[in-house]
């Protein structure tokens, strides 16, 4: 089957989160670099999911990214804020509360009328821990859930939507861009692409690694 695999949209992701980091941090008035970067966390959101709904251990997976969002959290803030700062955390945060949430939601013992109060519960922490993205974060997050057994365009249709509202009254006219996204996730060929541990966590290890770079430069 013709398409993208999980790794090169992982490359897609990483490439574009990188170039809005580049113009976050050293060209902020450049809002070209932004525009590209709002590609990255929809792409992330669906990989999420995708290893949520395949991944044979939840709870190592959960402890990945909640050790890569401590891992993170030092050169997250200096890249951005020069220093420790208690206002804003990293992205794996907000991938960690998602996760949580998928993964409460799916419980057996959990009755399905739960669901939305999970989801409400998840997305007020996200807001309450200022996490990347914020709530927005978890509606991306449970939306390509929710829609995961849709036909790709109507599943890719249905996201757009609601990604367009929540932007539309949630942020600035920039996250509109976001939507980019979505035509390279409807050509995903349901392939994770090679599994090699290496190759996964470098990929972890890029976000804290990238920063720090950049945190070394402008300090």
């Amino acid at each position: 089957m013709i398409g993208l695999n999980g790794l090169v949209l992982k490359l897609i992701a990483l490439t574009t989160m990188i170039i809005d980091h580049y113009g976050a941090i050293f060209q902020p008035s450049e809002l070209t670099f932004r525009m590209i970067g709002r590609i990255a966390f929809p792409i992330y959101c669906f990989l999420l999911v995708e290893g949520f709904l395949h991944t044979s251990n939840i709870k190592r997976y959960a402890l990945r990214l909640f050790t890569f969002a401590l891992i993170s959290e030092i050169p997250f803030d200096y890249a951005f804020y020069r220093g420790i700062h208690w206002g804003h955390q990293n992205i794996f945060f907000t991938l960690f509360i998602g996760l949580l949430a998928m993964y409460f939601i799916e419980r057996k013992d959990v009755q399905e009328s739960a669901a939305p109060l999970i989801a409400v519960g998840a997305a007020a922490a996200a807001t309450f821990l200022s996490t990347d993205y914020s709530f927005i974060g978890i509606i991306y997050i449970l939306v390509f859930y929710y829609s995961r057994n849709l036909p790709a365009i109507r599943r890719m249709t249905l996201v757009a939507g609601i990604i367009f509202f929540t932007n539309l009254v949630s942020t600035g006219w920039i996250q509109q861009y976001s939507l980019l996204s979505l035509p390279l996730l409807l050509t995903y060929n349901n392939k994770p692409g090679p599994k090699i541990k290496p190759l996964q966590y470098a990929f972890y290890s890029a976000y804290p690694l990238h920063l720090a770079l950049f945190a070394a430069v402008v300090l």
